[in-house]
């Protein structure tokens, strides 16, 4: 359901799912940089993308699509791997941070939840729950090793370089393929397993 939609019908909600949904993205490309900063490329920072500043990362097209479909993204932060000393290590490192970045935030939020316990169905429950579920669907999806999502690039880390030229000539329809795939309800076991996945591991430490 697009958040026009839930603004319309519940705008308590809306704040409750918005915040969380916004800054989980926002942590998810700030740790792409945070990690390419840390190996040695600076071009985030030098960009002003290392910032909570929301309109430093929202994409017009992408924000549209999340409020008309519910479906969108923000605009991928900067990286120049020429400036990180092992490119390929870097590289996916780098692709990997978001998810990382994601799965902590869903520890944190389901931690949260059960050390204060908070009122079921009140506002504190609503955000942690929103917050936790975002994050491992943003987690899980990003999994989906299909250019431009983070595990392509992740696998492509692994891969003889004559099969990644192959990932990278897919990327400028990778999110057209991604859309007709989710459509067609062929992705959801897949994000189902990487859910499940993400939540076991959460388990491991919970």
């Amino acid at each position: 359901m697009g958040l026009i939609k839930l603004l319309i019908n519940d705008p308590i909600t809306f704040v409750l799912l918005a915040i969380p949904l916004l800054y989980s993205v926002i942590v998810h490309e700030l740790a792409h940089g945070w990690v390419a900063l840390i190996m040695g490329d600076n071009t985030a920072k030098r960009l002003g993308r290392l910032t909570l500043n929301p309109l430093k990362h929202l994409d017009p097209l992408g924000t549209l699509m999340l409020f008309i479909v519910g479906f969108g993204w923000a605009k991928p932060v900067p990286v120049n791997l020429q400036n990180i000393q092992n490119r390929r290590t870097g590289f996916v490192l780098v692709s990997a941070a978001g998810i990382v970045a994601n799965t902590i935030f869903a520890f944190v939020a389901i931690l949260a939840m059960q050390l204060l316990a908070p009122q079921p169905q009140g506002p504190t429950a609503t955000f942690l729950y929103y917050l936790a579920q975002i994050n491992i669907i943003l987690a899980a999806f990003n999994l989906i090793p299909i250019p431009p999502l983070d595990g392509s690039k992740i696998v492509m880390g692994f891969l003889p370089d004559n099969i990644r030229y192959l990932f990278h000539r897919l990327e400028p329809y990778g999110f057209f393929v991604i859309i007709i795939l989710l459509f067609l309800g062929v992705l959801n076991p897949v994000i189902a397993f990487f859910r499940w996945m993400i939540l076991s591991i959460i388990g491991l430490f919970l």
